[in-house]
């Protein structure tokens, strides 16, 4: 069994526990972590996408983010970040490689195989630096079927268009590349 915790409308934990199970049947507030994974290639953004695990009980065979997960409870977002970057893609980061681009509020209602599913979560999401090509990135085959890099602009056309299978927000996919831009304009 996996348990999160509880939090308040900031995503601060109540000190109450709650099994993953429950809180999404019963659609109550915890927290998850979201990782965006980006590399420069011949002067481009590039941003890697996971292709869900057909055997997935949320949007399976579907395009995500680079990495991302539930928090356990007792946990922080930095760490659950980096733990779901080596368990899903075998890659190894360190807290000072996280860059933190916001922060925003998850709700989902929907049924998956005839389960109803009421996701209520606070997600920080952060993006990293990572020069792997996709064939490098060790996959947790339960969890990611598939890597992909695609130019940033490229991937976002592809949400706002859905011109790819995708669970991808798209506010959150635009805000890293507003900080990205950010980030070059500095240099």
């Amino acid at each position: 069994m996996e348990y999160l915790d509880i939090v308040d409308d900031n995503g601060e934990p109540t000190g109450h526990i709650v099994e993953r199970k429950i809180a999404h049947r019963e659609g109550i507030l915890h927290r998850t972590a979201h990782l965006w994974l980006l590399r420069r290639k011949d002067g481009q953004t590039e941003v890697l996408l996971q292709k869900r695990s057909e055997n997935k009980s949320s949007f399976p065979g579907c395009f995500d983010i680079s990495t991302a997960g539930h928090i356990p409870a007792g946990c922080d977002y930095v760490e659950s970040a980096i733990r779901e970057a080596k368990e899903e893609l075998g890659v190894d980061l360190d807290p000072r490689d996280l860059h933190e681009t916001g922060k925003r509020f998850v709700r989902c209602d929907d049924s998956f195989f005839g389960v109803p599913f009421h996701d209520r979560q606070i997600s920080k999401f952060f993006y990293a630096f990572c020069d792997k090509d996709e064939g490098d990135f060790v996959l947790q085959k339960e969890e990611v079927a598939a890597v992909v890099w695609m130019k940033l602009d490229d991937a976002l056309t592809a949400v706002e268009t859905n011109a790819i299978p995708h669970c991808i927000f798209l506010g959150e996919l635009q805000k890293v590349k507003d900080e990205i831009e950010k980030e070059n304009a500095n240099e």
